[in-house]
């Protein structure tokens, strides 16, 4: 693999597929389906060998474990300057303080701090906001971020599992006091969850914010390895271990689940591959994040770079995935606007290739050397 595209509005070059370490570490939330030290170092090798260079991570995740071993793993291959070292924010560290969560300025930088030590580097390329904690003002979570930035312990920032009008806010915000920009939101997306794009895909692209997109085969709902049985569920994996944070299967997951199938038998392709592929040429997709539990699962998602759907069968998953968004957002599709805003009428945004002017450019000098 040796595509990178730049993230968001950005000079950023990221792969695009990103490693999430959320299993890295055997404690704390995520310890049902943590992998050791050991079983993790052959998943992150696997992953820079295939040529990535986006690793996702978090304080959060297997009670900080996840941030040690990445560090240390990062250390041992010798990687740093290469990888895009991504963590987050937000969730608590001492339960009873309530300074020591949510998204405070106070929290930030005691945050940050730990994770740097926790990584064993001094700066972090990509620092995101973990999740709304419905309180803190966007203003305050994006003065400290530029603070960060300007002390050198992040060199960009973004925000992951916000409301889009949280992300419009705090982007808006840095653009008009010239403060640093969001480039990166981060969210849940797959043919099974396809809410965003109600409103942030338009978001993120009006905004200059790359998707960051986790969960791209449902959390193994459309790996292919589960099946209908009389409990509702059978196969082996996170989905029926206890305590992994299991969901309800619908009748629409099972709509999308044997629609995929069809499509990946027509393809010759696991069904994962298929459903990353759908979702990493996505409008404003800048990557996804895959997680693995071994490293030849790891060189398999790779494999969903490998091809492109036929129109006709994305045709088909897109049809059998559709969101039912409901009202007023059924009133932005091309359908509805064709019938009452622009009856008979074919009227697009730009067309193909269209840049704007360059304004107040300088003039070009000595250009040919």
């Amino acid at each position: 693999m040796n595509q990178y595209h730049l993230l968001g509005r950005s000079g950023l070059r990221v792969s695009r597929l990103a490693l999430g370490t959320m299993n890295f570490g055997v404690d704390g939330f995520h310890a049902a389906y943590g992998k050791t030290e050991e079983e993790s170092e052959p998943i992150f090798r696997q992953y820079l060998e295939a040529g990535g260079n986006f690793v996702d991570t978090a304080d959060f995740y297997t009670a900080g474990e996840s941030e040690k071993i990445l560090g240390r793993l990062i250390d041992r291959a010798g990687v740093r300057e290469r990888l895009v070292l991504t963590t987050k924010f937000t969730y608590s560290v001492d339960p009873g303080d309530p300074n020591a969560s949510g998204n405070g300025r106070k929290h930030i930088m005691r945050a940050v701090e730990a994770s740097l030590r926790r990584l064993g580097t001094d700066y972090i390329d990509l620092y995101l906001l973990h999740t709304w904690d419905r309180i803190t003002p966007a203003e305050e979570v994006v003065q400290t971020l530029d603070d960060l930035v300007r002390a050198g312990k992040i060199r960009y920032a973004g925000l992951s599992d916000v409301p889009a009008w949280y992300a419009a806010r705090a982007q808006s915000y840095a653009e008009a006091h010239a403060l640093t920009p969001m480039i990166n939101i981060q969210l849940p997306y797959s043919l099974v969850v396809r809410h965003i794009e109600a409103e942030f895909t338009a978001m993120a692209q009006t905004l200059g914010m790359g998707i960051t997109a986790f969960s791209p085969i449902g959390g193994g709902l459309l790996s292919g390895k589960y099946r209908r049985s009389s409990e509702g569920l059978s196969g082996t994996g996170r989905l029926t271990t206890p305590d992994a944070g299991g969901r309800e299967i619908s009748p629409d997951d099972w709509k999308v689940i044997e629609a995929l199938e069809e499509v990946a038998v027509d393809l010759g392709r696991p069904m994962a591959q298929v459903a990353i592929n759908w979702v990493v040429n996505q409008p404003a997709v800048g990557s996804v994040i895959i997680g693995a539990s071994s490293a030849e699962q790891v060189a398999s998602n790779f494999g969903a770079l490998d091809f492109e759907i036929p129109a006709d069968a994305r045709r088909r998953i897109d049809e059998a995935s559709a969101p039912n968004l409901g009202l007023p957002y059924g009133m932005f599709t091309p359908q509805y606007q064709s019938w009452l805003v622009s009856p008979g009428l074919s009227i697009g945004d730009k067309p193909a290739g269209y840049a704007p002017p360059i304004v107040n450019a300088p003039p070009v000098v000595n250009a040919a050397r």
